[in-house]
């Protein structure tokens, strides 16, 4: 391998620094990282809930400035205590302009290799059908619940069970349908 130019090492080595840092946040979000579409029944929304797209990292208080890197990164986002466990800290991100200005762009170039690429995939799906207004139309919001509850299959599971969710929006929204009212 030795002089090779195009030997793994030195390709490693002509990375620039910012490139290696994007490389080594791409596995810091792949341990820590999370992108995950919010569903909350909310009465005064026109078709019955709120959905929220969001992504997240998280870190002991004593990794702050990972989670200030990746801030510096994506130029937007907060930084605060979890809520129940004030030694961990959450960065996170829910405006959907720039999650799809900047993170959707970072993950489709940097977690190609992700065990959750498909994943990252229905999150950039789901921000294009928001860009379009489908979530305006009962739908288009119907199918942003389908993807986002094809997301994270193996973890943490949702409080309702999709069908709920997609009667109530496909029906037309109810206030006074709402189970246990």
């Amino acid at each position: 391998m030795g002089d090779n130019p195009t030997s793994a090492g030195n390709q490693q080595e002509s990375l620039s620094s910012e490139e290696q840092r994007r490389w080594f946040l791409a596995g810091l979000i792949e341990g820590e990282g999370s992108v995950y579409v919010g569903i909350k029944a909310h009465p005064t929304v026109p078709l019955g809930f709120f959905v929220q797209p969001g992504f997240s990292i998280t870190q002991h208080h004593i990794r702050r400035s990972l989670l200030e890197m990746a801030r510096d990164e994506f130029g937007a986002g907060t930084i605060y205590p979890k809520p129940g466990n004030e030694s961990v800290l959450v960065y996170s991100i829910n405006s959907r302009p720039v999650l799809s200005r900047t993170v959707a762009p970072f993950l489709g170039k940097y977690m190609r290799f992700s065990a959750r690429r498909d994943d990252f995939a229905r999150f950039r799906l789901i921000l294009d059908l928001f860009a379009l207004g489908a979530h305006r139309e009962s739908e288009g919001l119907a199918r942003i619940v389908e993807l986002a509850y094809a997301m994270n299959l193996n973890g943490k599971q949702r409080k309702r069970p999709m069908q709920e969710v997609l009667d109530r929006i496909l029906r037309g929204h109810t206030p006074d349908a709402l189970p246990g009212r």
